[in-house]
């Protein structure tokens, strides 16, 4: 299993924090950026991804196709720039992956649509298991449109048919026991007095 978490493209600075020696006060040290840009490294990548076209194979096909239609959609900035550098590193992961292996991509719903057409292209449609959606909660006084209060995660395996899937299972709580149990109650006593 292969659970990637890459930067969202927030245009945030990420710190950590650390104490020095004996002081109490808190210093910061910036850990990474969540920004892509446009560059030279990017626009280098984004002509290797088109470039595998002539490899022949049908995905390097698809991605050439996808990632030549994403620049003619969004254009060659800082989103494209994400992507690229995104693509990259799924067309690694995929290719390191066991055959009975899945991979969940943790992302936000502000560049999800267009990684799931990446992961389509990439490990196949049929290939595609669940989209889950990570709720969470943030407290807030006043917006003028509804919250994103949650993130993305795509589960893909590398073969539809032969992959290993753990159920997790946790126990009842006491409240959803006594309701599953009253929902029961009331289906037997319709279904005995009508």
């Amino acid at each position: 299993m292969i659970y990637p978490d890459p930067p969202f493209n927030s245009k945030r600075d990420y710190n950590v924090l650390f104490k020095e020696g004996l002081q109490d006060s808190p210093a910061q040290i910036k850990a990474f950026e969540d920004s892509w840009h446009w560059n030279r490294d990017a626009e280098k990548t984004f002509k290797e991804l088109i470039g595998i076209e002539k490899s022949k194979t049908k995905v390097n096909q698809g991605i050439s196709e996808l990632i030549q239609a994403l620049e003619k959609i969004v254009g060659r900035n800082d989103v494209l720039a994400y992507l690229v550098m995104i693509t990259v590193r799924l067309i690694e992961l995929r290719r390191v992956l066991k055959n009975t292996g899945s991979l969940y991509l943790h992302c936000d719903p502000t560049a999800s649509h267009y990684l799931k057409i990446i992961l389509d292209t990439i490990f196949g449609k049929k290939n595609f298991q669940n989209e889950i959606i990570w709720h969470y909660r943030r407290w807030t006084g006043s917006a003028n449109k509804f919250l994103g209060m949650h993130d993305v995660i795509f589960f893909y395996t590398n073969n539809s048919k032969n992959y290993t899937f753990n159920s997790s299972f946790t126990d009842y709580t006491e409240k959803s026991l006594k309701r599953k149990q009253n929902y029961h109650t009331r289906i037997k006593e319709r279904m005995m007095f009508g």
